[in-house]
């Protein structure tokens, strides 16, 4: 495990949320994932991140995983390497025909020469969240899956606490075709690190509703599984109609397979209407009848939906008043916080 930069010390203190409380009953307890670690503070998925989230009480921690040249699992949310590091100025002769930077181009010797930094608009090279940690701000690498998982084994430890992973297959599909099996890799990893069972503190989560299936039905894997979904048009598995899996047939599907789905924010509240009565879809409450865990992604103190006018307003539509199980978050601090105003005086414990 690798040392954190110096600036951790400093970054890690959690801002104290302000404002209003808003007028509620009681959650019932809720599971706070950090997205991408604490990503709101920190360049996403890299150690010092998953540091902080563990840090500000997040009783999970996400890893999005794509596979090198030489198949070791790394934690990066793209199959690319251009939106979050300094690729193109290391390697500017390793990009393909579409100006790419693809990860499975480079050897983790080869990854780990790069710097991570705060998320960028490749054609506009500006940040995609303006008010975040800047581009070459710190010293911040690319983490391996065993990295990331051996730092919250530590930080368990050393806490006492038990926080968990909710960890990303992504572009199964991409990956097969240049001869790397990411759910075989990542199954592997994970049971090495002792997740394996659904008694463990993770829960696996795939796209890919072909995958989903293989990983269960044909890899045998016995932990908990989430169905994420997605559109259509944002071509995350070009073989899954989205559309069909939001269907109360199509979730009957996944409730034979999955234990929970991961559905997009705005596929369960569409906005609201001029008296700001919110357009809430059916499916959380379809698939928490078929036994369904709901984790919606992702909350964002810097990008509020339209029908929200605060963070705590929109934890509390959520959580609250749609009854999610828990939520994805950028700011997991701040979810924690507002938990832990609203949630039973009982202690936090982690499913």
């Amino acid at each position: 495990m690798r040392l954190l930069s110096g600036a951790l010390a400093m970054l890690m203190m959690a801002a104290a949320p302000s404002g209003a409380e808003p007028a509620m009953a009681e959650t019932k307890q809720k599971t706070v994932i950090a997205h991408r670690g604490a990503s709101g503070y920190l360049p996403e998925h890299t150690l010092e991140a998953v540091a902080m989230a563990h840090d500000q009480g997040a009783d999970y921690i996400e890893q999005d995983v794509v596979i090198t040249k030489d198949g070791i699992p790394i934690v990066l949310h793209d199959i690319v390497l251009d939106a979050v590091t300094d690729v193109a100025k290391v390697f500017p002769d390793r990009k393909r025909a579409d100006g790419r930077f693809y990860v499975v181009d480079f050897t983790l010797d080869e990854i780990k020469q790069l710097n991570v930094h705060e998320r960028i608009n490749t054609k506009t090279g500006k940040p995609v969240f303006p008010n975040r940690s800047h581009q070459g701000d710190g010293d911040f690498s690319v983490a391996t899956l065993d990295e990331q998982l051996e730092l919250i084994a530590g930080l368990n430890a050393s806490t006492g606490r038990n926080v968990g992973v909710f960890t990303d297959i992504k572009r199964p599909a991409f990956h097969r075709k240049v001869g790397q099996d990411t759910s075989r890799i990542v199954l592997e990893t994970l049971a090495r690190h002792g997740y394996a069972a659904k008694s463990d503190p993770v829960y696996l989560q795939c796209f890919d509703w072909n995958e989903t299936r293989r990983i269960r039905n044909d890899l045998g894997y016995q932990g908990r599984l989430i169905q994420l979904l997605t559109e259509n048009a944002w071509n995350e598995a070009p073989d899954v109609d989205y559309d069909e899996l939001k269907t109360a047939e199509g979730l009957r599907q996944i409730a034979k397979v999955a234990d929970a789905i991961g559905p997009w924010m705005a596929q369960i509240v569409t906005g609201a209407d001029k008296n700001g009565k919110l357009n809430i879809t059916s499916l959380a409450t379809t698939a928490q009848d078929l036994g369904l865990e709901v984790y919606p992604y992702t909350l964002r103190a810097d990008a509020l939906p339209p029908y929200a006018e605060s963070f705590d307003r929109a934890l509390e539509i959520f959580l609250v008043e749609i009854g999610a199980d828990g939520v994805f978050t950028d700011q997991p601090d701040l979810a924690v916080a507002f938990i832990g105003r609203h949630a039973p005086a009982e202690p936090s414990t982690i499913r």
